[in-house]
């Protein structure tokens, strides 16, 4: 059976508890969109509090330690994120990678944490602009994203509904440049050809690949209707109801045309 399309909002650094009205708004707004599944990641502050009101919405985290716990000063773990009623992380974000000097193996360690945790992952690569115009883009992504997936019992089926790739291009997060269509299904099928290649064509593509970069809903019809995209990692249009139920709404309709 065809997953239902993947809409998941990235809140970034932003958010108090004055943005929880607009969580109840998409949280509304969600339930009248059942052919769309519907997630958001807000700060570690915010996760309880949504997790507390949403009734269909997934509440997740943006992050966490490869760790159980321990003397981690200022750390989270998988398992205070699933006690907070998250439900997912997004983990190997571009911004964790270049900003705090994370390694492909430090991403996997903490992906498998988070599955140990019984959390779903969220798993992000991409290429920056130099690797892109070097012409050297899908190979740079495909060894990145092979790098940083969880290692896992062989037989263990139930990895596969837990685990999604988010393909974020760089150049595109953020700036309000967008790669263009014929690029993301290039890149997307490059990345099915490599989980088919490694865990077989029945649990490869069970896998959902998601497209980030500067989705809007005036590109999201476009982007959402593109060979094995299979939703949307968004950032800046996910603090508002209205944009980001504008991208849901476009994926609602990509799946009904």
């Amino acid at each position: 059976m065809p997953q239902r399309p993947y809409i998941v909002g990235n809140w970034k650094m932003h958010g108090t508890r004055a943005m929880l009205s607009e969580a109840r708004a998409i949280d509304r707004a969600a339930q009248r969109h059942m052919k769309v599944e519907v997630a958001i990641a807000p700060p570690y502050t915010l996760i309880h509090p949504v997790h507390r009101e949403a009734k269909q919405i997934a509440v997740g985290a943006q992050d966490c330690h490869h760790e159980d716990g321990g003397a981690h000063t200022g750390d989270i773990s998988a398992a205070m994120i699933a006690d907070a009623g998250g439900k997912f992380v997004i983990l190997g974000h571009s911004e964790r990678r270049q900003n705090h000097g994370e390694s492909d193996e430090l991403v996997r360690r903490k992906a498998e944490a988070a599955l140990k945790a019984g959390l779903r992952v969220i798993l992000c690569c991409g290429e920056s602009e130099e690797i892109r115009e070097a012409g050297k883009a899908t190979e740079f992504v495909t060894g990145q994203l092979k790098a940083s997936l969880p290692e896992f019992d062989e037989g263990d089926e139930a990895i596969f509904e837990k685990l999604t790739v988010a393909y974020e291009p760089i150049w595109a997060i953020g700036t309000g440049k967008t790669a263009t269509t014929e690029d993301i299904a290039e890149m997307h099928g490059e990345i099915r050809k490599l989980l088919v290649s490694l865990y077989g064509e029945e649990q490869g593509r069970e896998i959902r690949i998601l497209y980030g970069g500067s989705v809007k809903p005036e590109n999201a019809a476009d982007i959402l209707s593109t060979p094995e995209v299979g939703g949307a990692l968004v950032g800046g249009a996910s603090l508002t109801a209205d944009s980001f139920m504008g991208i849901a709404l476009a994926a609602a309709e990509s799946e009904e045309a």
